[in-house]
This record gives structure tokens, sequence and C-alpha cells, in this order.
């Protein structure tokens, strides 16, 4: 997050607070990355066709947190409405993630470690929203 951190604080459209942009793009990646790997994971589990639901809803949250880190990380004039209604969508993504993935958590620790991720994503889009001007 560091390289991210010092690209916004330097940026030529520099935002009120680049720590917290950062902070999202960081966990948008971090969640897509982990959704995309944890739906892997399921594949290879021996009763993947009791995962079909969650490896869909890993691999769209995961499409749906790296569009919202490249939207987000674009400073120059930004549409405030698509920013705010990709971080809507991302945070509904999240969520929806989430809860599938807590429902195999308990036997798949794949599966509680996305569904952590998709958690702190969760917040870190909602607190993009509401500190946004």
């Amino acid at each position: 997050m560091e390289r991210i951190d010092t690209l916004l604080a330097n940026h030529p459209q520099r935002p009120p607070d680049p720590s917290m942009i950062a902070a999202g793009v960081a966990a948008c990646y971090e969640c897509g990355n982990l959704s995309v790997a944890s739906s892997d994971a399921c594949l290879a589990e021996p009763r993947v066709a009791e995962l079909v639901c969650c490896i869909r809803t890993c691999l769209d949250c995961s499409d749906v947190c790296l569009a919202t880190a490249r939207v987000v990380s674009r400073l120059t004039k930004p549409s405030p409405m698509l920013v705010e209604a990709q971080l809507m969508a991302c945070a509904e993504a999240c969520r929806i993630c989430a809860a599938e993935c807590e429902i195999h958590a308990a036997m798949y620790e794949h599966c509680r470690v996305c569904a952590d991720a998709c958690r702190a994503c969760e917040q870190a889009c909602r607190a993009l929203l509401h500190g946004a001007p």
C-alpha cells in the first residue's frame, strides 16, 4: 500500500485524504485477488458441486473489486456519481460474497479468509462513500 499512498499523495489532482483512498484501493485489490484465489481453491475441493454458488459469487466479487480499484484510483476529472455507484456496487458485492463464504468458512479456511477480506473491503468502500465530499 505504500506505493499507492505515495502516488496519490503526489498526484497533481491530490485528493483531500489520499490515505483513505489508498486504503480503499488496496482493500479492493486484496479482496479481488483473494476472491479469485478462493474460487480456485473451491474448484479443487472434493465436494465442488456444493460450492458452485460460492465460486460464482467469488468470481463476480473479484471482478467488481478490481474494477472499483481502477475507477477509484483515477483522480483526474472523475464523475462523482459514477464513483459513488461503483463504490456502492463494490460494497454490496463484498457483502454478498462474505455472506456466501461464511456459510462454508467452518469447513474451508479459504472461504473464511475470503469472507474476512470481503468484510474489510466492504468497510473500506463504505468509508470512502461517507468520507467523500
